[in-house]
């Protein structure tokens, strides 16, 4: 589960710069957007490793 470490990892770095963002920083809005974006795909590889965890599973028992 290195991946959702991943996620929590890169959701706790953008806290700071979600913060200037709301207060109209466009920089630190970029920066929070291009996290979002690793979010995305770190949560696209996790989904498809949990779904292979359940065909193991399935496979097995």
């Amino acid at each position: 589960m290195d991946k959702y470490e991943s996620l929590r990892e890169l959701l706790a770095t953008c806290d700071d710069d979600f913060q200037k963002a709301k207060g109209g920083n466009k920089a630190a809005g970029t920066r929070v957007r291009k996290v979002l974006q690793e979010v995305r795909n770190t949560a696209a590889e996790l989904r498809k490793e949990i779904l292979e965890f359940r065909a193991a599973a399935e496979h097995v028992g």
